[in-house]
């Protein structure tokens, strides 16, 4: 149930009758036609660009082109007034009804309400955190966490067939440093005294992985040169990295489909497949790389290397993928793991990566265009940092990890719930202040508790109309009169609700969840401005002395209660029933 598209349906009925009429030449291309709500409300609730789109190839002037189609549209039964404004814009008023129809439109349906069939079942894939498993995730994979999670949601939820990938970033000389460092917590744990170099990991998270690894080899490793023990400690300590890093996602409610080792690319062909088929495509060859931007030539010696020919496909230059004595540069892998993802089958891929990659795009993207052909696009998805605060100062906190406040010591400040809706008050690419005190403070300022306390609001008033002997099950609510609200706030909160579906669409297509975020405090602002309503207007209030009437308000309350519960479902946070 979607206004919106049927709207334009209406708008695409009406061309096609101007057409059939020879009002209109045949063949007009009508695919950028919308249908969207005015700039500003008091002009109607919908507009149509139509007439200005279909001006210039129908060779007419756009207003003659509007007041024909107002014409047609205005017979419609749903549209109460359509009317021209400016060069041709077409403004409409939708009939009271309409907009009456959607609580039941919305018990109906349900949590689905606004679902759609958008993506038609299209295979995306959307790879996110895919942090080093060198310790525990921080405040900045936080965000990346959530963001990637509620954008899986969102695409589900637009009509996607999502897969969410974790990439295990195993391979490299980082978790060699891993296992040196669990080796000195090893050796710590025999008693051994022990010091943290420069470039070790010197976290106490480390302690009891270097107490598990003596349970498990005693004192085999005491002494022993590193190529003894580096390979061994090395899988260990990155199985009990991932262990622990699992445990954090799903302290946050995140779980993911796959899990994908880099490490897996290594010996095994699939890098030299993967560079394979970029070369059949004449896209490898040997060659030297102008120096780069700002460097002087005596700090810079040109070298012969392998390179890819990135530029075809919409790069600044090209890229090398093997160093000068013959080991694959960082690159290589990634080609090959995306190389891999293509040969899935994905119509889609997404990565959501930290803002120090943004240098990384461009050369990432013309990789997955050359390995596919330009059949997989690639969007990539920068996720700027968050700064930490209590009461509008900067908050540090226990540190536990060494270097970083982690994951868990964010959701355990202030729960998930808090924690996944602040993180997507703002757009990805946009930095992020997390003020520890206004994410718990019970104050319309504070998003998460105001979209919470409307649902809560909402669950109140079921509650104590079930007390007064008010039947508010769905079935019964899905069967009220709500042709009797037609107070102006009433019809606004339905108008509202009108969007969500729309605002859906949006929200996925341009990989935006933050859209719903803002969507959800919008529609709460709503629900709570007509619940202040009803304290100088007792008509307005939910719970009224006669029952029929009682149920015919809920039912406009209970429609905004499925549509918070859908959106906040989409965010991976719990509605509540209760505000303590």
């Amino acid at each position: 149930m979607n206004l919106f598209t049927d709207i334009r349906a209406l708008v695409l009925q009406a061309i096609e009758a101007l057409q059939a009429e020879g009002a209109l030449p045949e063949g007009l291309a009508t695919a950028a036609v919308t249908v969207e709500p005015p700039r500003d409300p008091l002009h109607g609730d919908m507009a149509t660009n139509a007439a200005m789109v279909l001006a210039k190839p129908a060779k007419a002037k756009p207003r003659d082109i509007a007041e024909a189609l107002a014409a047609k549209i205005a017979a419609d039964d749903r549209v109460d007034h359509a009317e021209v404004a400016g060069p041709g814009f077409l403004n409409l008023r939708l009939a009271p009804s309409v907009w009456q129809a959607l609580p039941q439109g919305v018990l109906a349906a349900g949590t689905d309400f606004g679902r759609s069939q958008m993506g038609q079942g299209a295979k995306v894939n959307v790879e996110y955190v895919s942090a080093n498993p060198t310790g525990p995730l921080h405040v900045g994979h936080t965000r990346g966490a959530v963001f990637g999670d509620a954008l899986a949601s969102l695409l589900d939820f637009a009509g996607y067939d999502v897969t969410r990938e974790y990439y295990i970033n195993d391979g490299g000389a980082q978790v060699d440093v891993l296992a040196r460092s669990v080796y000195l917590r090893y050796l710590e744990a025999q008693g051994h005294e022990v010091e943290f170099a420069d470039g070790t990991y010197p976290g106490d998270y480390l302690i009891p992985v270097g107490e598990k690894l003596k349970e498990q080899v005693g004192d085999r490793y005491v002494g022993q040169p590193e190529e003894v023990w580096l390979e061994e400690v090395r899988n260990f300590a990155t199985d009990e990295m991932m262990a622990l890093i699992r445990e954090d996602l799903k302290m946050l409610g995140v779980e993911m489909d796959e899990f994908f080792s880099e490490k897996s690319l290594y010996g095994t062909g699939r890098i030299e497949a993967a560079i394979e088929s970029l070369n059949a495509k004449g896209l490898i060859y040997r060659g030297v790389l102008e120096p780069p931007k700002g460097k002087k030539p005596e700090d810079w010696e040109p070298r012969e290397q392998t390179l890819f020919k990135s530029t075809e496909h919409g790069d600044d230059v090209d890229r090398p993928i093997m160093k000068s004595d013959g080991a694959w540069t960082y690159f290589a892998p990634d080609i090959a793991y995306h190389y891999d993802k293509v040969s899935r089958g994905y119509d889609q891929l997404i990565d959501v990566f930290g803002a120090d990659h943004g240098g990384y795009v461009k050369r990432m993207k013309a990789a997955v265009s050359a390995l596919s052909d330009g059949k997989t696009p690639l969007d990539i998805k920068l996720i700027q940092l968050v700064k930490l605060y209590k009461n509008g100062e900067p908050f540090k906190m226990s540190k536990r990890a060494g270097t970083f406040v982690t994951l868990r010591d964010v959701v355990e400040e202030v729960g998930p719930d808090v924690t996944r809706f602040v993180m997507l008050t703002r757009k990805n690419d946009a930095s992020l202040d997390f003020d520890f005190a206004k994410a718990v403070e019970q104050s319309k300022e504070n998003p998460v508790f105001y979209v919470q306390y409307a649902h809560a609001r909402i669950c109140s008033v079921m509650r104590k109309a079930t007390e007064a002997g008010v039947d508010v099950s769905d079935a019964a609510l899905a069967g009220a009169d709500v042709s009797v609200l037609s107070h102006e706030a009433e019809l606004g909160l339905m108008k509202k609700l009108a969007e969500w579906p729309r605002l859906v669409e949006i929200a996925a297509k341009g990989h935006e969840p933050h859209k719903v975020a803002i969507w959800l405090n919008e529609l709460a602002s709503d629900l709570h401005a007509l619940w202040n309503k009803g304290h100088d207007e007792p008509a307005l209030r939910f719970l009224q002395d006669d029952a029929a009437l009682s149920q015919s308000k809920i039912a406009l309350a209970r429609a905004v209660a499925v549509v918070i519960s859908a959106g906040l479902g989409i965010l991976g946070v719990t509605p509540v029933e209760e505000m303590r």
